[in-house]
């Protein structure tokens, strides 16, 4: 058994991990054993997210291993190094895969402050061009830089994405679900000092709300501070269904449904 998991019960079918990381090294030790066991911890499926080349390569094998593991491909804000017009074409092939299904994760992250702030605002703005030139969705990524990430995708609002393990204001997540971005949440919905995600999550329609666990990162209560995986989804659905004024499998399914809607799976593209 996987060691987070000891004493795990499943309590709900159908969950959709929007944003995972298995690709990240946490997982070196017991990856196949956790991805074979998801379908009976109650995961229907999940979204392995890239945020350089070969973190995207990665989740691309890993998506092609596993059918129930889908994988998106692209630069993090944090993760430049390789960011070009040459790493753009050698994103191209990953994001023509079959299994990839959204350029991510890209966006702005001005609290580390090592990658330059005008560096990655072009970045952004070069793989949201590219999403819309292929006609993908985006996982956007946004921390400490709220005005210059609405600045940029007030241009790109015919573009499909969502800004991933949002912990920003009501107001802005107002603004962004009003262009038609979904909002996605990871276990930082369960912590108690929680009151800008959940003020966020009040706001946005049922319509436009993803479940996800940035894992390795993010684990929610009771299991903060362990290496978190998707079954912890559970958790996060119950505080998202609590807000929200429906039961905990509702919301489940609502978020399953609007991640496929995003993403295309099992329907057009």
């Amino acid at each position: 058994m996987i060691k987070e998991l000891e004493n795990f019960t499943s309590k709900y079918h159908g969950i959709f991990d929007s944003h995972a990381h298995y690709n990240d090294s946490a997982f070196d030790s017991d990856r196949e054993e956790l991805l074979s066991s998801l379908p009976s911890l109650g995961v229907e499926n999940a979204v392995c997210v890239g945020y350089d080349l070969p973190s995207s390569q990665k989740a691309v094998e890993i998506a092609e291993q596993y059918p129930h593991i889908y994988a998106a491909a692209g630069f993090h804000p944090e993760n430049l190094e390789e960011y070009s017009e040459d790493g753009i074409d050698r994103l191209r092939p990953l994001l023509a895969h079959p299994k990839t299904v959204a350029i991510g994760e890209i966006g702005l992250d001005y609290h580390w402050k090592e990658m330059p702030p005008d560096l990655q605002q072009r970045a952004f703005t070069r793989q949201l061009s590219l999403a819309r030139e292929m006609g993908l969705p985006v996982i956007i990524h946004a921390r400490e830089a709220t005005e210059d990430t609405l600045s940029i995708l007030k241009d790109f609002t015919d573009v499909r994405g969502v800004v991933h393990c949002f912990s920003g204001s009501a107001e802005t997540a107002k603004i962004l679900a009003g262009w038609g971005f979904y909002i996605g949440f990871t276990g930082i919905l369960t912590f108690k000092n929680a009151r800008h995600p959940v003020e966020a999550c009040a706001v946005v329609p049922k319509e436009q709300l993803l479940l996800e666990t940035d894992c390795p990162y993010m684990a929610p209560v009771p299991w903060r501070g362990k290496r978190s995986c998707s079954p912890m989804i559970q958790s996060v659905a119950e505080r998202m269904a609590e807000i929200k004024g429906v039961s905990a499998q509702e919301m489940i399914d609502i978020a399953a449904e609007n991640t496929r809607r995003l993403f295309g799976i099992g329907g057009e593209r």
